[in-house]
């Protein structure tokens, strides 16, 4: 991760943080080492296919795989917050139905969901900025095109319904945060 990478997540994780209620129980997939966890002082789980190690903060479990299938077992209602920052446009777009019935299952009635995902024009400057070292661009090449707006179908009634959506550093992300209902699909 490049100085100019960091400062991007943290960021985003400055912008989820202000979203999340106090003694939250989270749930952040693509936690990269627990970050998000260890900045807001939280408790709960992360998840990453690509977990770098480092130290996990107490009253977290960090897991090695990918969302949602490499989860343990948890019953449902078990976080009260999900978070997914510069995730979303990672994941196969025919797995993000699955992705979204998991968090249905997982997030509390009332609990939240924040995602952050970059403006499709983010790509193209991505590609400069890697070609001048400034960033990794970790995984750049798994971007699919996705369009931020294709969050509110997803995350939609019954199960879910959109609290609040802003864009941030200058336009080129989104921030999205949804509240899980008292009804399941």
């Amino acid at each position: 991760m490049t100085w100019l990478d960091q400062l991007l997540q943290r960021w985003r994780i400055r912008k989820a943080l202000r979203e999340l209620p106090q003694g939250s129980r989270v749930l952040d997939i693509g936690t990269h080492d627990g970050t998000l966890l260890r900045l807001g002082g939280l408790t709960g789980m992360g998840i990453d296919p690509e977990l770098a190690d480092g130290q996990t903060p107490p009253g977290v479990t960090l897991v090695k795989g990918m969302f949602p299938g490499d989860m343990p077992d948890l019953p449902d209602g078990s976080f009260d917050v999900a978070t997914a920052l510069a995730v979303f446009e990672h994941a196969p777009s025919d797995e993000l139905a699955d992705w979204a019935a998991a968090l249905a299952r997982l997030v509390a009635p009332r609990g939240l969901l924040v995602i952050t995902v970059p403006a499709p024009t983010v790509d193209k400057i991505l590609h400069v900025l890697m070609r001048l070292r400034l960033v990794a661009g970790m995984e750049v090449h798994q971007h699919h095109g996705f369009e931020p707006n294709d969050l509110n179908a997803l995350f939609s009634g019954p199960s879910w319904r959109r609290r609040k959506h802003r864009t941030f550093q200058l336009g080129l992300n989104h921030l999205f945060v949804f509240e899980r209902t008292t009804s399941i699909t």
